[in-house]
């Protein structure tokens, strides 16, 4: 096998991986934050049906929360086995972000992690509850911090290149890169955007059944009611992020447009292919014009085309320009689905339309593809750079031979493999439990400090000598 072959499956292998990580943190940075809202809720009320949600969102929470930290650590190994010259050229830049990602936002999870695991009925109520909030404080940091690293990659800025290796100069520009605000606010509304469809989709499910009636409807109202909201929200965050791509990376949407010719207007492509090799699509149908008013606001606006670009400079189109069209269209879907059951909430009929809770309790995967889509856009996007304008993907690999990486890749897909479909099942038994009462009740026979049974059965034995 060639260099070229190594470099593929080098990319394959973190694609694998980082497609596997992603769900998780997304998952439970929206999850985390829905947990802080049952438990305040719990705090003001009283009411003990929110504290049941928290207890079994928790353990759900729990499982994600341990499948996304293995996934992630095998993606910084590879760092070191498969992109060792990506480590030593932007290292400078990339690590100190990861750095802090670990140090203000993974312990801060996984220290309060602890306490909402098993401070049930062992610590105050609202120190419980300040143990969620600061969780979900915890996911949001860490979110913060690896789209800063991110986004660096895609618009670089603070930095200063001396022998092709990258040094921060001004760490401010580093964090608050032109594309930073943009994908921090997209990717934190794509959060809890997947995260409300789950819930809305096991609050369904249980209303459907008949099982958890007053659990149920809450999740249904709260789940909606994001979606409701969010869905419609993302779409003008997505505008304005495209906008900012299209300043930054005009050929990551000159891709995502299947737009090749710049001297003419540019219309919405609902469907064609793209033949990159002739530089044209194929069976194009589109709405004319439209794909120049949304990127210029203007009818008859001009961006350029890929054919403005060098040919080694053009990302793969076909990749690029379907993952933003299964973007868009699960996007669409999520509006029309917050939108029809927002009419039927305010109707009073949301629980009696049984065909709208078997609807919802089959969505809870859009916005899990939604977002792996959005970030193949984005990542595919910005080839042949890893990072813009600095370093070229095929210039970041390891000197290491295919055979070895190609073995690599196997293990790692075995392995995810079983683990994965372990942990999924898993949350699936928990879901299929749901939040029974008996999780609220002190554990019979189970002492709440670590020594106390050892000291009940000192003084048992005594009373009977």
């Amino acid at each position: 096998m060639s260099e070229v072959d190594a470099v593929f499956l080098a990319r394959i292998q973190f694609a694998f991986t980082v497609c596997f990580h992603i769900i998780f943190p997304a998952f439970t940075i929206g999850l985390a934050a829905y947990i802080a809202t049952l438990e305040i809720l719990w705090l003001r009320t009283g009411r003990e049906h929110f504290a049941r949600l928290a207890r079994f969102w928790t353990k759900i929470f729990a499982v994600a929360f341990a499948m996304g930290v293995v996934s992630g650590i095998m993606m910084s190994y590879q760092f070191g086995t498969n992109w060792s010259r990506f480590s030593e050229a932007i290292g400078n830049v990339v690590g100190p972000l990861i750095g802090y990602e670990v140090l203000t936002a993974f312990f801060l999870e996984a220290t309060f992690l602890g306490i909402l695991l098993f401070g049930w009925h062992r610590v105050p109520r609202w120190l419980h509850v300040t143990a969620a909030v600061l969780v979900a404080v915890g996911t949001s940091l860490s979110a913060f911090w690896i789209l800063a690293a991110n986004s660096w990659m895609h618009t670089p800025a603070g930095h200063a290149v001396r022998d092709g290796i990258a040094y921060p100069v001004d760490w401010m520009a580093v964090i608050f890169n032109p594309s930073f605000p943009y994908r921090l606010l997209h990717m934190l509304t794509a959060c809890y955007l997947t995260t409300s469809l789950v819930v809305l989709a096991v609050g369904a499910r249980y209303a459907l059944t008949g099982r958890f009636v007053e659990e149920a409807r809450t999740m249904v109202r709260m789940g909606l009611g994001m979606v409701a909201l969010l869905a419609p929200l993302q779409l003008v965050i997505g505008d304005f992020h495209g906008l900012n791509t299209a300043h930054h990376q005009p050929a990551k949407v000159a891709a995502m447009e299947g737009h090749w010719d710049g001297t003419k207007p540019a219309p919405l492509l609902l469907l064609a292919w793209p033949d990159q090799a002739g530089e044209r699509n194929v069976g194009e149908i589109g709405i004319p014009n439209l794909a120049s008013l949304i990127i210029t606001h203007r009818i008859d606006g001009l961006f350029p085309g890929l054919r403005d670009f060098p040919r080694d400079e053009r990302p793969p189109v076909a990749p690029v320009f379907f993952s933003f069209r299964l973007m868009v269209g699960l996007g669409v879907a999520m509006i029309a689905l917050g939108g029809v059951g927002a009419w039927l909430w305010w109707r009073g009929r949301v629980f009696d339309t049984r065909w709208y809770l078997w609807l919802a309790g089959h969505a809870w995967w859009m916005g899990f593809v939604a977002l792996l889509a959005g970030w193949m856009v984005t990542e595919i996007g910005r080839q042949p750079w890893i990072a813009w304008g600095i370093l070229r993907t095929r210039d970041a690999a390891s000197p290491v031979e295919a055979e070895a990486v190609a073995l690599s890749l196997v293990l790692i897909v075995v392995t995810y493999s079983v683990v994965f479909s372990v942990g999924i099942w898993y949350v699936r038994k928990l879901m299929a439990k749901g939040p029974v009462p008996a999780l609220l009740e002190p554990p019979k026979g189970v002492p709440s400090r670590p020594l106390s049974a050892a000291q009940l059965a000192a003084a048992r034995a005594k009373g009977a000598s």
